[in-house]
Protein backbone atom coordinates (compact mmCIF):
# COMPACT_ATOMS: atom_id res chain seq x y z
CA UNK A 1 0.00 0.00 0.00
CA UNK A 2 1.39 3.27 -1.22
CA UNK A 3 0.61 6.56 0.69
CA UNK A 4 1.68 10.06 0.87
CA UNK A 5 1.22 11.90 4.44
CA UNK A 6 1.52 16.20 4.54
CA UNK A 7 2.53 17.90 7.78
CA UNK A 8 1.85 21.52 6.97
CA UNK A 9 3.22 24.06 9.79
CA UNK A 10 3.81 27.76 9.75
CA UNK A 11 7.18 27.38 8.33
CA UNK A 12 7.95 24.01 6.97
CA UNK A 13 5.82 21.53 4.90
CA UNK A 14 7.20 17.72 5.05
CA UNK A 15 5.64 15.18 2.87
CA UNK A 16 6.52 11.54 3.67
CA UNK A 17 5.35 8.50 0.71
CA UNK A 18 5.07 5.52 3.06
CA UNK A 19 5.21 1.65 1.22
CA UNK A 20 3.55 -0.60 3.67
CA UNK A 21 3.97 1.47 5.97
CA UNK A 22 7.40 1.58 5.94
CA UNK A 23 8.94 5.81 5.12
CA UNK A 24 9.93 4.88 1.52
CA UNK A 25 10.53 8.56 0.39
CA UNK A 26 11.04 11.94 2.26
CA UNK A 27 10.79 15.98 1.27
CA UNK A 28 11.50 18.69 3.85
CA UNK A 29 10.26 22.16 2.12
CA UNK A 30 10.78 25.79 4.32
CA UNK A 31 8.74 29.20 3.20
CA UNK A 32 11.78 30.93 3.10
CA UNK A 33 13.47 27.85 1.05
CA UNK A 34 10.95 27.71 -1.29
CA UNK A 35 12.24 25.35 -4.85
CA UNK A 36 13.36 27.32 -7.22
CA UNK A 37 14.03 24.16 -10.04
CA UNK A 38 11.99 24.93 -12.89
CA UNK A 39 11.45 28.02 -12.54
CA UNK A 40 11.88 30.66 -15.53
CA UNK A 41 13.37 34.74 -14.88
CA UNK A 42 13.83 37.63 -16.67
CA UNK A 43 17.62 38.39 -15.30
CA UNK A 44 20.49 40.60 -15.90
CA UNK A 45 23.94 39.55 -16.75
CA UNK A 46 26.41 40.67 -13.87
CA UNK A 47 29.44 39.69 -14.56
CA UNK A 48 31.61 37.03 -17.46
CA UNK A 49 34.26 34.92 -16.78
CA UNK A 50 36.25 33.90 -20.36
CA UNK A 51 38.35 31.62 -18.48
CA UNK A 52 35.84 28.78 -17.78
CA UNK A 53 33.19 30.24 -20.29
CA UNK A 54 30.68 31.41 -17.78
CA UNK A 55 28.66 33.98 -16.77
CA UNK A 56 26.73 35.57 -13.46
CA UNK A 57 22.98 36.29 -14.09
CA UNK A 58 20.84 38.04 -11.29
CA UNK A 59 17.67 36.51 -10.74
CA UNK A 60 16.53 38.49 -8.07
CA UNK A 61 16.83 35.36 -5.44
CA UNK A 62 19.75 36.25 -3.18
CA UNK A 63 22.97 34.76 -4.66
CA UNK A 64 23.01 35.48 -8.38
CA UNK A 65 22.70 32.54 -10.73
CA UNK A 66 25.32 30.64 -12.83
CA UNK A 67 25.43 29.79 -16.64
CA UNK A 68 27.83 27.84 -18.91
CA UNK A 69 27.87 28.18 -22.10
CA UNK A 70 26.69 24.71 -22.54
CA UNK A 71 23.51 26.00 -20.99
CA UNK A 72 23.02 28.35 -23.79
CA UNK A 73 23.76 26.52 -26.65
CA UNK A 74 21.07 23.77 -27.23
CA UNK A 75 21.80 20.27 -25.29
CA UNK A 76 19.47 17.67 -25.42
CA UNK A 77 20.98 16.46 -22.50
CA UNK A 78 20.06 19.15 -19.85
CA UNK A 79 16.21 17.99 -21.10
CA UNK A 80 17.27 14.75 -19.60
CA UNK A 81 19.06 16.25 -16.68
CA UNK A 82 15.50 18.55 -15.57
CA UNK A 83 13.35 15.76 -15.76
CA UNK A 84 15.35 12.54 -14.58
CA UNK A 85 14.48 11.28 -18.19
CA UNK A 86 15.86 9.30 -21.43
CA UNK A 87 13.64 10.13 -24.37
CA UNK A 88 14.14 8.88 -27.62
CA UNK A 89 13.75 11.63 -30.54
CA UNK A 90 11.24 11.02 -33.17
CA UNK A 91 12.21 13.80 -35.40
CA UNK A 92 14.57 17.18 -34.95
CA UNK A 93 14.03 20.38 -37.59
CA UNK A 94 17.17 21.41 -36.12
CA UNK A 95 19.49 18.02 -36.95
CA UNK A 96 20.08 18.71 -40.10
CA UNK A 97 21.63 22.23 -39.08
CA UNK A 98 25.25 22.55 -38.99
CA UNK A 99 26.54 22.68 -34.98
CA UNK A 100 29.27 25.38 -34.06
CA UNK A 101 29.13 24.60 -30.49
CA UNK A 102 32.85 24.31 -30.40
CA UNK A 103 33.62 27.47 -31.93
CA UNK A 104 31.29 29.44 -29.68
CA UNK A 105 32.53 32.01 -27.50
CA UNK A 106 30.71 33.50 -24.16
CA UNK A 107 30.86 37.07 -25.18
CA UNK A 108 29.35 36.37 -28.17
CA UNK A 109 26.16 35.57 -26.62
CA UNK A 110 25.77 37.11 -23.69
CA UNK A 111 27.27 40.83 -22.61
CA UNK A 112 26.98 43.02 -19.54
CA UNK A 113 23.65 44.22 -18.13
CA UNK A 114 22.01 42.15 -20.84
CA UNK A 115 18.46 40.98 -20.48
CA UNK A 116 17.86 37.17 -20.50
CA UNK A 117 15.43 34.75 -20.49
CA UNK A 118 16.97 32.11 -18.11
CA UNK A 119 15.64 28.78 -16.09
CA UNK A 120 16.81 27.15 -12.75
CA UNK A 121 17.86 23.51 -13.45
CA UNK A 122 19.41 23.06 -9.89
CA UNK A 123 18.78 24.95 -6.75
CA UNK A 124 21.55 26.98 -4.79
CA UNK A 125 23.44 25.25 -2.14
CA UNK A 126 25.05 26.86 0.82
CA UNK A 127 26.85 30.08 -0.63
CA UNK A 128 26.47 28.84 -4.71
CA UNK A 129 23.81 30.41 -6.70
CA UNK A 130 21.30 28.84 -8.95
CA UNK A 131 22.40 26.69 -11.75
CA UNK A 132 20.49 28.36 -15.34
CA UNK A 133 19.82 27.48 -18.31
CA UNK A 134 18.53 29.34 -21.52
CA UNK A 135 17.35 26.08 -22.78
CA UNK A 136 13.53 26.70 -21.64
CA UNK A 137 11.05 23.12 -20.78
CA UNK A 138 8.02 23.82 -19.79
CA UNK A 139 6.56 20.86 -18.29
CA UNK A 140 2.73 19.82 -17.76
CA UNK A 141 1.52 16.80 -16.38
CA UNK A 142 1.65 14.88 -19.92
CA UNK A 143 4.08 16.70 -21.94
CA UNK A 144 7.00 19.11 -21.86
CA UNK A 145 6.98 21.92 -24.26
CA UNK A 146 9.77 23.08 -25.61
CA UNK A 147 9.86 26.52 -26.89
CA UNK A 148 13.56 27.00 -28.22
CA UNK A 149 13.80 23.41 -29.59
CA UNK A 150 12.17 21.41 -32.47
CA UNK A 151 12.83 18.31 -30.53
CA UNK A 152 9.89 15.80 -30.19
CA UNK A 153 10.08 12.48 -28.23
CA UNK A 154 8.50 9.88 -26.07
CA UNK A 155 10.02 8.90 -22.82
CA UNK A 156 11.78 5.77 -22.60
CA UNK A 157 9.86 4.74 -19.51
CA UNK A 158 6.93 4.38 -21.72
CA UNK A 159 8.02 0.23 -21.95
CA UNK A 160 4.80 -0.78 -23.94
CA UNK A 161 5.27 -0.45 -28.01
CA UNK A 162 1.62 0.08 -28.64
CA UNK A 163 1.71 3.96 -26.27
CA UNK A 164 5.01 4.40 -27.79
CA UNK A 165 3.96 4.24 -31.65
CA UNK A 166 0.32 6.34 -30.33
CA UNK A 167 2.41 8.94 -28.86
CA UNK A 168 5.21 8.99 -31.54
CA UNK A 169 1.72 9.69 -34.28
CA UNK A 170 -0.06 12.02 -32.06
CA UNK A 171 3.51 14.24 -31.43
CA UNK A 172 4.36 13.96 -35.38
CA UNK A 173 0.64 15.09 -35.85
CA UNK A 174 0.26 18.00 -33.94
CA UNK A 175 0.66 21.58 -35.76
CA UNK A 176 3.46 23.09 -33.45
CA UNK A 177 4.53 26.72 -34.17
CA UNK A 178 8.17 26.32 -36.18
CA UNK A 179 11.21 25.62 -33.90
CA UNK A 180 8.95 23.92 -30.83
CA UNK A 181 8.88 21.06 -29.67
CA UNK A 182 7.18 18.61 -27.29
CA UNK A 183 8.28 15.37 -25.19
CA UNK A 184 5.68 13.29 -24.06
CA UNK A 185 6.45 12.16 -20.16
CA UNK A 186 5.60 8.80 -18.66
CA UNK A 187 2.25 9.91 -17.76
CA UNK A 188 1.20 10.65 -21.14
CA UNK A 189 0.88 6.71 -21.50
CA UNK A 190 -2.79 6.97 -19.94
CA UNK A 191 -3.59 10.25 -21.62
CA UNK A 192 -6.18 10.19 -24.33
CA UNK A 193 -5.96 12.57 -27.14
CA UNK A 194 -7.77 15.24 -25.92
CA UNK A 195 -6.07 15.62 -23.05
CA UNK A 196 -3.00 15.99 -24.97
CA UNK A 197 -3.59 18.73 -27.48
CA UNK A 198 -5.61 20.45 -24.60
CA UNK A 199 -2.50 20.46 -22.46
CA UNK A 200 -0.43 21.43 -25.15
CA UNK A 201 -2.74 24.48 -25.83
CA UNK A 202 -2.50 25.47 -22.24
CA UNK A 203 1.74 24.97 -22.42
CA UNK A 204 2.00 27.17 -25.59
CA UNK A 205 -0.51 29.59 -23.76
CA UNK A 206 2.11 29.88 -20.50
CA UNK A 207 4.66 30.24 -23.33
CA UNK A 208 3.03 33.22 -24.71
CA UNK A 209 2.39 34.59 -21.03
CA UNK A 210 5.96 34.36 -20.29
CA UNK A 211 7.66 36.11 -23.27
CA UNK A 212 4.54 38.81 -22.93
CA UNK A 213 5.86 39.46 -19.08
CA UNK A 214 9.23 39.26 -20.45
CA UNK A 215 9.02 42.18 -22.57
CA UNK A 216 6.94 44.23 -19.99
CA UNK A 217 9.57 43.54 -17.05
CA UNK A 218 11.71 46.36 -16.27
CA UNK A 219 14.10 44.66 -13.52
CA UNK A 220 14.86 40.63 -12.97
CA UNK A 221 11.70 39.22 -11.94
CA UNK A 222 9.80 35.86 -11.79
CA UNK A 223 8.16 35.09 -14.93
CA UNK A 224 7.01 31.65 -14.11
CA UNK A 225 7.26 29.11 -11.05
CA UNK A 226 6.89 25.68 -10.99
CA UNK A 227 3.79 23.69 -8.92
CA UNK A 228 4.51 23.88 -5.10
CA UNK A 229 4.79 20.68 -3.32
CA UNK A 230 1.39 20.06 -2.02
CA UNK A 231 0.05 19.90 -5.60
CA UNK A 232 3.13 17.90 -6.80
CA UNK A 233 1.82 15.53 -4.15
CA UNK A 234 -1.52 15.04 -5.09
CA UNK A 235 -0.50 15.05 -8.75
CA UNK A 236 2.15 12.02 -8.03
CA UNK A 237 -0.67 9.71 -5.96
CA UNK A 238 -3.18 10.10 -8.92
CA UNK A 239 -0.17 9.69 -11.72
CA UNK A 240 1.16 6.73 -9.77
CA UNK A 241 -2.15 4.91 -8.09
CA UNK A 242 -1.15 5.68 -4.57
CA UNK A 243 -3.79 4.33 -1.80
CA UNK A 244 -4.54 7.32 0.15
CA UNK A 245 -3.39 11.12 0.80
CA UNK A 246 -3.60 12.17 4.53
CA UNK A 247 -3.52 15.80 5.61
CA UNK A 248 -2.80 17.57 9.14
CA UNK A 249 -4.07 20.93 8.05
CA UNK A 250 -7.44 21.36 7.47
CA UNK A 251 -7.01 24.31 5.09
CA UNK A 252 -5.20 22.84 3.04
CA UNK A 253 -7.23 19.12 2.64
CA UNK A 254 -9.78 21.45 1.34
CA UNK A 255 -7.25 23.27 -1.17
CA UNK A 256 -5.99 19.68 -2.36
CA UNK A 257 -9.89 18.22 -2.44
CA UNK A 258 -11.30 20.79 -4.63
CA UNK A 259 -7.96 20.31 -7.18
CA UNK A 260 -8.44 16.29 -6.73
CA UNK A 261 -11.78 17.39 -8.30
CA UNK A 262 -10.86 17.63 -11.86
CA UNK A 263 -8.74 14.28 -11.71
CA UNK A 264 -11.32 12.34 -9.64
CA UNK A 265 -12.72 10.12 -12.83
CA UNK A 266 -9.32 8.89 -13.27
CA UNK A 267 -8.07 7.47 -9.91
CA UNK A 268 -10.13 6.71 -6.86
CA UNK A 269 -8.01 8.45 -4.58
CA UNK A 270 -8.52 9.05 -0.45
CA UNK A 271 -8.16 12.23 0.50
CA UNK A 272 -8.11 12.29 4.06
CA UNK A 273 -7.39 14.86 7.08
CA UNK A 274 -6.00 13.75 9.57
CA UNK A 275 -8.05 14.69 13.02
CA UNK A 276 -6.41 12.57 16.28
CA UNK A 277 -4.67 14.06 18.95
CA UNK A 278 -1.43 12.78 18.28
CA UNK A 279 0.60 14.23 15.79
CA UNK A 280 0.58 12.43 12.51
CA UNK A 281 4.29 11.76 12.01
CA UNK A 282 4.63 10.38 15.52
CA UNK A 283 1.26 8.01 14.34
CA UNK A 284 2.88 6.13 11.66
CA UNK A 285 6.50 6.38 12.99
CA UNK A 286 7.91 9.14 10.46
CA UNK A 287 9.15 11.37 13.24
CA UNK A 288 11.16 8.08 14.44
CA UNK A 289 12.30 7.18 11.21
CA UNK A 290 13.91 10.98 10.56
CA UNK A 291 15.57 10.86 13.63
CA UNK A 292 17.37 7.52 12.45
CA UNK A 293 17.99 8.93 9.53
CA UNK A 294 20.11 11.91 10.78
CA UNK A 295 22.21 9.73 12.72
CA UNK A 296 25.73 8.52 11.55
CA UNK A 297 25.00 4.76 12.46
CA UNK A 298 22.11 3.13 11.15
CA UNK A 299 21.76 -0.39 12.19
CA UNK A 300 20.74 -3.23 10.05
CA UNK A 301 17.73 -6.15 10.93
CA UNK A 302 20.98 -8.98 10.14
CA UNK A 303 22.71 -7.09 12.82
CA UNK A 304 24.99 -5.58 10.53
CA UNK A 305 25.26 -1.27 10.67
CA UNK A 306 25.84 1.14 8.29
CA UNK A 307 28.29 4.36 8.32
CA UNK A 308 27.43 7.63 6.70
CA UNK A 309 30.07 10.40 6.90
CA UNK A 310 31.14 13.49 4.33
CA UNK A 311 34.02 15.13 3.29
CA UNK A 312 34.37 17.93 1.21
CA UNK A 313 34.27 16.11 -1.96
CA UNK A 314 32.02 12.79 -1.65
CA UNK A 315 29.84 10.90 0.72
CA UNK A 316 31.30 7.56 2.01
CA UNK A 317 29.02 4.39 3.44
CA UNK A 318 30.58 1.85 5.41
CA UNK A 319 29.07 -1.53 5.53
CA UNK A 320 30.41 -3.93 8.65
CA UNK A 321 28.99 -6.95 10.02
CA UNK A 322 28.39 -5.69 13.46
CA UNK A 323 26.31 -8.10 15.49
CA UNK A 324 25.45 -10.73 12.98
CA UNK A 325 25.53 -14.01 14.16
CA UNK A 326 25.12 -15.78 10.36
CA UNK A 327 25.78 -19.21 9.30
CA UNK A 328 28.98 -19.71 11.03
CA UNK A 329 29.46 -22.83 8.45
CA UNK A 330 29.10 -20.84 5.62
CA UNK A 331 30.73 -17.00 6.61
CA UNK A 332 30.56 -16.09 2.26
CA UNK A 333 26.88 -16.52 2.45
CA UNK A 334 26.14 -14.64 5.67
CA UNK A 335 28.32 -11.77 4.78
CA UNK A 336 26.77 -11.88 1.26
CA UNK A 337 23.30 -11.28 3.35
CA UNK A 338 24.54 -8.66 4.67
CA UNK A 339 25.31 -7.07 1.69
CA UNK A 340 22.34 -7.68 0.22
CA UNK A 341 20.32 -5.31 2.93
CA UNK A 342 22.80 -2.89 3.27
CA UNK A 343 22.30 -2.15 -0.60
CA UNK A 344 18.52 -1.80 0.21
CA UNK A 345 19.10 0.27 3.16
CA UNK A 346 21.67 2.24 1.32
CA UNK A 347 19.32 3.07 -1.60
CA UNK A 348 16.69 4.31 0.74
CA UNK A 349 18.77 6.32 3.25
CA UNK A 350 20.15 8.04 0.17
CA UNK A 351 16.32 9.33 -0.50
CA UNK A 352 15.47 10.02 3.07
CA UNK A 353 18.71 11.71 3.37
CA UNK A 354 18.99 13.14 -0.38
CA UNK A 355 22.24 12.89 -0.41
CA UNK A 356 24.27 14.37 -4.15
CA UNK A 357 27.09 13.92 -5.59
CA UNK A 358 30.25 11.75 -5.23
CA UNK A 359 28.99 8.54 -3.01
CA UNK A 360 31.43 5.90 -2.30
CA UNK A 361 30.23 2.64 -0.86
CA UNK A 362 32.62 -0.08 1.53
CA UNK A 363 30.68 -3.56 1.17
CA UNK A 364 32.06 -6.15 3.04
CA UNK A 365 34.35 -8.29 1.06
CA UNK A 366 33.51 -11.17 -0.90
CA UNK A 367 35.48 -13.64 -2.12
CA UNK A 368 33.59 -14.65 -5.08
CA UNK A 369 32.56 -12.52 -8.09
CA UNK A 370 29.37 -14.12 -8.82
CA UNK A 371 28.57 -12.57 -5.01
CA UNK A 372 29.68 -9.15 -5.87
CA UNK A 373 27.94 -9.18 -9.17
CA UNK A 374 24.53 -10.07 -6.75
CA UNK A 375 25.00 -7.43 -4.70
CA UNK A 376 25.53 -4.80 -7.49
CA UNK A 377 22.73 -5.85 -9.64
CA UNK A 378 20.54 -5.68 -6.27
CA UNK A 379 21.74 -2.13 -5.94
CA UNK A 380 20.87 -1.01 -9.09
CA UNK A 381 17.89 -2.33 -9.20
CA UNK A 382 16.62 -0.18 -5.48
CA UNK A 383 18.19 2.72 -6.97
CA UNK A 384 16.18 2.74 -10.19
CA UNK A 385 12.97 3.53 -7.51
CA UNK A 386 15.26 7.23 -6.73
CA UNK A 387 13.70 10.19 -8.38
CA UNK A 388 17.21 11.51 -8.40
CA UNK A 389 19.37 10.39 -11.36
CA UNK A 390 21.58 8.03 -10.46
CA UNK A 391 24.76 6.51 -11.93
CA UNK A 392 26.52 2.93 -10.50
CA UNK A 393 29.79 2.13 -11.37
CA UNK A 394 30.80 -2.15 -11.12
CA UNK A 395 32.23 -3.52 -7.83
CA UNK A 396 36.28 -3.02 -7.28
CA UNK A 397 38.17 -5.59 -6.02
CA UNK A 398 38.18 -3.75 -3.05
CA UNK A 399 34.48 -4.61 -2.86
CA UNK A 400 33.94 -0.43 -3.02
CA UNK A 401 31.32 0.88 -5.58
CA UNK A 402 31.59 4.50 -7.10
CA UNK A 403 27.91 6.40 -7.48
CA UNK A 404 26.80 9.60 -8.33
CA UNK A 405 23.24 10.96 -7.73
CA UNK A 406 21.55 14.14 -8.69
CA UNK A 407 21.94 17.14 -6.43
CA UNK A 408 18.79 18.90 -6.72
CA UNK A 409 18.30 20.77 -3.67
CA UNK A 410 19.93 20.59 -0.24
CA UNK A 411 20.35 17.46 1.73
CA UNK A 412 18.28 17.10 4.97
CA UNK A 413 21.18 17.38 7.00
CA UNK A 414 21.81 20.95 5.74
CA UNK A 415 18.40 21.88 6.08
CA UNK A 416 17.80 21.11 9.66
CA UNK A 417 21.15 21.71 11.01
CA UNK A 418 23.69 24.42 11.47
CA UNK A 419 27.56 24.75 12.28
CA UNK A 420 27.99 24.79 15.87
CA UNK A 421 28.97 27.70 18.24
CA UNK A 422 30.90 25.32 20.74
CA UNK A 423 32.81 23.51 18.74
CA UNK A 424 33.81 26.08 16.41
CA UNK A 425 32.10 24.49 13.25
CA UNK A 426 33.61 20.88 13.62
CA UNK A 427 29.77 19.77 14.59
CA UNK A 428 26.21 20.80 13.99
CA UNK A 429 23.20 22.07 15.94
CA UNK A 430 19.92 22.52 14.90
CA UNK A 431 19.68 26.06 13.37
CA UNK A 432 16.74 28.35 15.39
CA UNK A 433 14.16 27.55 12.75
CA UNK A 434 14.23 24.23 13.26
CA UNK A 435 13.70 24.57 17.10
CA UNK A 436 10.87 26.99 16.39
CA UNK A 437 8.94 24.36 14.57
CA UNK A 438 9.90 21.78 17.02
CA UNK A 439 8.61 24.18 19.54
CA UNK A 440 5.08 24.41 17.67
CA UNK A 441 4.71 20.88 17.44
CA UNK A 442 5.51 19.80 21.10
CA UNK A 443 3.12 23.00 22.03
CA UNK A 444 0.36 21.41 19.96
CA UNK A 445 0.87 17.98 21.56
CA UNK A 446 1.21 19.70 25.65
CA UNK A 447 -2.14 21.15 25.06
CA UNK A 448 -3.97 18.22 23.53
CA UNK A 449 -2.63 15.08 24.64
CA UNK A 450 -1.32 16.31 27.98
CA UNK A 451 -4.09 18.13 28.73
CA UNK A 452 -2.27 21.38 29.98
CA UNK A 453 -4.20 24.85 28.98
CA UNK A 454 -1.23 27.03 31.12
CA UNK A 455 2.23 26.89 30.30
CA UNK A 456 5.52 28.69 30.54
CA UNK A 457 8.31 28.28 27.92
CA UNK A 458 11.74 28.49 28.78
CA UNK A 459 14.70 28.60 26.40
CA UNK A 460 18.24 29.84 25.66
CA UNK A 461 18.41 33.85 25.51
CA UNK A 462 20.02 33.54 22.09
CA UNK A 463 16.47 31.40 21.06
CA UNK A 464 14.89 33.95 22.90
CA UNK A 465 15.85 36.86 20.88
CA UNK A 466 15.48 34.93 17.90
CA UNK A 467 11.67 34.28 18.67
CA UNK A 468 11.12 37.57 19.60
CA UNK A 469 9.78 39.12 16.68
CA UNK A 470 7.63 37.60 15.20
CA UNK A 471 7.70 33.75 17.00
CA UNK A 472 6.37 34.15 20.34
CA UNK A 473 3.16 36.79 19.44
CA UNK A 474 2.13 33.33 16.62
CA UNK A 475 2.85 30.67 19.51
CA UNK A 476 0.81 33.24 21.92
CA UNK A 477 -2.11 33.04 19.14
CA UNK A 478 -1.51 29.51 18.04
CA UNK A 479 -2.03 28.82 22.36
CA UNK A 480 -5.11 31.32 22.87
CA UNK A 481 -6.91 29.15 19.94
CA UNK A 482 -6.16 26.09 21.54
CA UNK A 483 -7.94 27.48 24.69
CA UNK A 484 -4.60 28.04 26.73
CA UNK A 485 -1.82 30.34 28.31
CA UNK A 486 1.40 30.32 27.39
CA UNK A 487 4.21 32.82 28.81
CA UNK A 488 7.79 32.83 28.06
CA UNK A 489 11.11 33.01 30.01
CA UNK A 490 15.25 32.37 29.76
CA UNK A 491 17.82 30.44 31.34
CA UNK A 492 21.21 30.94 30.28
CA UNK A 493 22.26 27.23 31.68
CA UNK A 494 20.39 25.30 29.10
CA UNK A 495 22.11 24.26 25.79
CA UNK A 496 20.82 26.74 22.65
CA UNK A 497 18.83 23.65 21.33
CA UNK A 498 17.40 22.47 24.17
CA UNK A 499 13.94 24.44 25.50
CA UNK A 500 11.34 23.65 28.50
CA UNK A 501 7.70 23.69 28.80
CA UNK A 502 6.62 24.31 32.76
CA UNK A 503 3.02 23.83 33.89
CA UNK A 504 1.80 27.25 35.30
CA UNK A 505 -0.32 25.24 38.09
CA UNK A 506 1.68 22.18 39.37
CA UNK A 507 5.04 24.41 38.32
CA UNK A 508 6.67 20.98 37.19
CA UNK A 509 8.26 20.54 33.53
CA UNK A 510 5.45 18.69 31.14
CA UNK A 511 7.18 16.03 29.09
CA UNK A 512 6.67 16.24 25.57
Amino acid sequence: MDEILLNIESKEIRYAHLRNSLLHSLIVERKKERQLTGNIYKGHVTNILHNIQSAFIDINEGENGFIHISDIIENTKKFEEIFDMDFELVQSKASSQPKKQQNIEIDQVMKIDQPVLVQVVKEPIGSKGARLTSNISIAGRYLVLLPNSSHCGVSRKIEDKASRERLKKLIRAFEMPKDMGLICRTASALATQEMLIEEAHDLLKTWETIVDNFNKATSSSLLFAESDLIKRALITAVDKRYQRLLIDDYETFQICKNYYSRYANEHALQIEFYRDKTPMFERFNVEREIEKTLRRKIWLSSGGYLFFDRTEAMYTIDVNSGRSSGNKNNVEEALVRINLEAAEEIARQLRLRNIGGLIICDFIDMRLRKNQRRILDRLKECMKEDSAKCTVLGMSEFGLIEMTRQRNRESLVQTIFTGCPYCIGSGLVKTHESISIEIERSLKKAVFCQQQYSLKLVVHPELDRYLQPIDKPYLKKLANEMKAQLDFAIDSDLHINDYRFISNVSNTRVEV
